[in-house]
């Protein structure tokens, strides 16, 4: 069943209307107006003026009364912390990760499938002065970057994903042609690591394996991104065995 077809049946227009609310908020823009609302969500000012009173009650939005913005509320803070403390994923990677960020001083991250694109979970952020930033919440398509081909690569589905993609052209280093994105996808499946240069972020260069269940299927990727200037730096094939040492450790938590 394509997404068109399962979101004609199954899914109730008004509740995704306030997730699209809710989704506009970003690291950049935590308080949004009611017109930047409408704006970034296409619903009209009328319904979202009931959309946002009903959160406001229920504590998922804050209203600042003088400026008439909106930002997101506690409510959200509280389940954002259960979810944390209930996600083994999230509690077995945690103390993984943050020791290797404190071992390379880099960024390291964990990163899921949502949807159609990656979506980071878990950060940790470089040390160094100069660093590209991974932000909670960041997605990016499941074709560009080490991170995303990781977890594309052992999608049981990635046939399909790949069939009716568009690749969009991100920067220079963006995959081109589904059957390149193909070739890439098996090699990441026969060696279970991915090197990415500029894919996604131009001078950004990341090592990614992915964490995976019983049926070898994909639940998670660890990425250290590191800028390019500073790569040459590192061992690239310590960084490797690195990681993939991590993701066993994950995975032998997991399962």
């Amino acid at each position: 069943m394509d997404k068109e077809t399962y979101e004609k049946n199954y899914t109730i227009g008004s509740l995704q209307k306030a997730i699209r609310v809710l989704k506009a908020f970003t690291h950049n823009e935590p308080k949004l107006s009611l017109t930047e609302l409408s704006k970034k969500t296409g619903i009209t000012i009328s319904s979202l003026q009931r959309i946002v009173a009903t959160f406001v009650v229920e504590g998922f939005l804050h209203k600042d009364e003088q400026t008439k913005r909106y930002q997101l509320g506690h409510s959200l803070l509280y389940l954002g912390n259960l979810v944390k403390q209930e996600s083994s994923l999230i509690l077995v990677s945690e103390p993984v990760l943050k020791r290797l960020n404190e071992e390379t001083k880099e960024n390291l991250s964990l990163n899921v499938i949502d949807g159609l694109e990656r979506r980071c979970i878990l950060n940790f952020d470089s040390s160094y002065p100069l660093s590209t930033k991974m932000l909670v919440g960041d997605t990016s398509p499941l074709y560009a970057g080490a991170s995303s081909k990781t977890l594309l690569a052992f999608m049981p589905n990635y046939m399909e994903y790949v069939n009716h993609v568009q690749l969009e052209k991100i920067t220079e280093n963006t995959v081109k042609t589904k059957e390149q994105l193909l070739e890439q996808l098996e090699q990441v499946r026969q060696q279970h690591y991915c090197i990415s240069n500029s894919e996604r972020v131009r001078g950004a260069c990341s090592i990614s394996v992915p964490i995976l269940n019983a049926a070898h299927e994909s639940i998670a990727s660890i990425s250290i991104v590191i800028p390019e200037i500073r790569y040459s730096d590192y061992d690239e094939e310590e960084l490797i065995q690195k990681l993939l040492q991590a993701g066993k450790e994950i995975e032998s938590q997991l399962f």
